[in-house]
């Protein structure tokens, strides 16, 4: 019998009351709560929630993705499985379930909603409205995830809305994923039952859809950084905001989770308890979630901080049971066997050619992706490049570099695009990691680059890599070609090595390899790059050419 008791000043968050009382815990619950006489040094609070996360970016399996993210005060997550599952479909949502359930961590699966994400591309799987269906019969699928096809959803595409309809049916709430969408088109999207969206990238888009009762998602993941434009929403509308990080790598997931949201907003003079409605209350009602909530007979399941200003977090608990203590983990490591879909050739530098129309030509006029730091959206530039032999090359002056997906299901020729904003002056990066269809992915400086780091990635049947000249590094990802099966600390160090290699060629981004596998995530505009070819965005076609 777990029974124990533990002081602090209570954060009664619902009731907006801190007072000093004695938690009396018994088989993982909270038997009653006594008020106490006197302050204590500490503060009792209800964990926190990511409430939208791609648990596979951070390149960990579930137990260890739990393992760090405990020691932040995090207790729980809305967890979207559709990466595995463009790889490996249902299977790949039932590992993510399996092994998330070997350690106390609250995992919150969704089924996924759109996979493949678009028909231009080449994903591993399809899950269909019947896979759907079944998912969301099962009492530990607690929603439907991120509708992208949100041009499906407006035009009322039938497979689309089937599973919203399947969604409804269950009684579970429908995520959103609608960049940019506002006025009627928005109300339109709204109205079909869609519940969150956490791709607003202004405060005026935000307000648009709060205007029609959607729930907005501040978002701050490794690449995609919404925070700084987005908080203010805190003041005026805190029963309807969440905070969640998307998509978060292994070196950031170590340094702090939704806890940096917190005292970032506290920084900025929002109220405590508008700020811990949307870290540890709303996700919780929103997605009728199993969190205790620190009111007597819920789950054992608070934190212990130091202070309200500084907000170090000194304990968490999960079901009476501690999980963390002073920044260290008592979560121990799970052995997971990996599971994988990798059907992929070694390729050669000749691959990586890009002819121009006209041989006799000098230099062309070609489309280029534009990277932007911290978004996910990119821009479309035209630029002159020079012509040699025939084939158009980069330019490392101009920051015009070679960007290539390469088919890892089925024996294809590379697809290539050219894009700006990497900064890359010598070698190439690739990733196995490449939203949402998990191609290889990889942009260098020269075509015997690209082709190093695009096989290092083969031969360790999914991975992330850096070539610098003659040296190759390589992170391996067994796991379905998205997450390590190690130690997530090890995999961070492992990470941030990689990391500090890609910048060492010159890149100039937060999160090189984060950015770069965005580049081929076709449902944000405006332009990327599939495995079929250079995808306009706004549009929602492939484009013939580059140039």
């Amino acid at each position: 019998m777990n029974t124990f008791q533990i002081s602090g000043n209570l954060v009664d968050i619902l009731q907006e009351d801190i007072y000093p009382a004695t938690l009396h815990i018994e088989n993982g619950r909270i038997a009653r709560i006594t008020r106490d006489s006197r302050p204590y040094s500490n503060y009792l609070l209800p964990g926190f929630t990511d409430a939208h996360v791609h648990v596979e970016s951070s390149m960990l399996i579930p137990s260890e993705f739990a393992r760090m993210a405990v020691v932040h005060g995090t207790i729980a997550t809305v967890s979207d499985p559709h990466e595995i599952a463009n790889v490996m479909g249902v299977a790949g949502v039932t590992y993510m379930l399996e092994n998330g359930k070997q350690v106390p961590f609250r995992f919150n699966f969704g089924a996924p909603s759109c996979v493949p994400a678009t028909t231009f591309e080449t994903a591993g799987a399809t899950v269909t409205v019947a896979d759907i269906e079944a998912l969301l019969d099962r009492p530990d699928i607690r929603y439907l995830t991120e509708m992208m096809n949100f041009p499906g959803v407006l035009h009322k595409d039938p497979e689309v809305i089937a599973k919203i309809a399947a969604a409804k049916k269950a009684g579970k709430p429908v995520d959103g994923h609608a960049p940019g969408l506002r006025g009627d088109a928005a109300r339109d999207y709204i109205a079909a039952g869609i519940s969150t969206d956490h791709e607003c990238f202004t405060i005026e888009e935000a307000l648009d859809k709060l205007k029609y009762g959607m729930h907005i998602l501040i978002r701050e993941g490794s690449a995609a950084k919404n925070f700084e434009a987005l908080y203010p929403l805190l003041n005026d509308y805190a029963d309807h905001i969440m905070f969640c990080s998307d998509d978060k790598h292994p070196d950031n997931l170590e340094e702090g989770h939704i806890n940096l949201l917190v005292k970032r907003a506290l920084a900025h003079g929002i109220d405590l308890f508008k700020i811990l409605r949307a870290a540890c209350i709303n996700p919780v009602v929103h997605y009728k979630l199993d969190n205790g909530l620190l009111k007597e007979n819920d789950r054992a399941d608070f934190i212990v901080v130091d202070n309200l200003e500084d907000f170090n977090i000194l304990a968490t608990y999960i079901d009476g049971v501690k999980v963390a203590e002073n920044g260290r983990t008592l979560i121990p490591s799970i052995a997971s066997a990996p599971v994988n879909n990798f059907i992929c050739h070694p390729v050669k530098a000749a691959d990586f050619r890009m002819p121009a129309n006209n041989i006799d030509s000098t230099e062309v006029s070609a489309r280029a992706i534009a990277a932007l730091d911290g978004q996910l959206i990119t821009n479309t530039l035209q630029e002159t490049l020079p012509v040699a032999d025939g084939n158009v090359q980069n330019s490392i002056s101009k920051d015009v570099l070679k960007l290539a997906v390469v088919n890892r299901y089925r024996p294809a020729a590379p697809a290539m695009a050219f894009i700006h904003g990497f900064g890359l002056q010598q070698g190439a990066i690739a990733s196995s990691v490449a939203h949402d269809s998990h191609n290889i992915i990889a942009v260098g400086t020269d075509d015997e680059s690209l082709a190093a780091a695009i096989n290092a990635v083969i031969a360790e049947q999914g991975g992330i890599s850096v070539v610098n000249g003659a040296d190759t590094a390589v992170l391996p990802l067994p796991v379905a070609g998205l997450m390590s099966n190690l130690d997530g600390y090890t995999v961070a160090a492992q990470y941030s090595a990689l990391d500090k290699a890609a910048k060492a060629l010159g890149s100039r981004l937060a999160s090189p390899f984060m950015t770069l596998s965005f580049m081929a995530l076709l449902v944000i505009p405006h332009l990327k790059l599939s495995d079929l070819g250079l995808f306009d965005g706004d549009k929602f076609q492939l484009l013939e050419k580059n140039f």
